[in-house]
């Protein structure tokens, strides 16, 4: 959903001399990829601290991932600006690789965590570090 929203806004700004209603597009676009991120890739590092620490590290585990997300937000937040002036209306190309390597990533390396108590999900852990 986000990877077809910022695809969508980078189609859109890349039209927007040509057709006014691409104004419109754009806005679309945002609040599409704004609601799959609240539904999707938000609230994952919050989550999977919880499904993948037991109580013990679970509180450094909370620290570590919540100043990471901060921290991506804040290098975003920063750069985003000189990145739009060097690539124009194609820097949400940039997104788009950023999160279909993202997902290939989630698919393969994050385990599934559905009906798993935690000792299963750290055994598969101690079974994929001792491969």
């Amino acid at each position: 959903g986000m990877a077809g929203s910022a695809v969508l806004m980078t189609i859109a700004l890349a039209l927007l001399e040509k057709y006014d209603w691409m104004s419109y597009m754009s806005i679309v676009a945002i609040f599409a990829f704004v609601a799959f991120f609240e539904i999707g890739p938000g609230p994952i590092p919050w989550f999977i601290v919880a499904e993948l620490f037991s109580q013990g590290p679970r509180p450094s585990a909370f620290a570590v991932a919540g100043f990471s997300n901060w921290t991506a937000n804040f290098i975003v937040g920063m750069c985003f600006q000189y990145v739009e002036e060097l690539c124009g209306p194609y820097v949400f190309i940039i997104f788009t690789i950023f999160l279909l390597c993202f997902f290939v990533f989630t698919y393969f390396k994050v385990p599934e965590t559905k009906g798993r108590t935690f000792d299963e999900i750290s055994a598969g852990f101690r079974q994929a570090a001792s491969a």
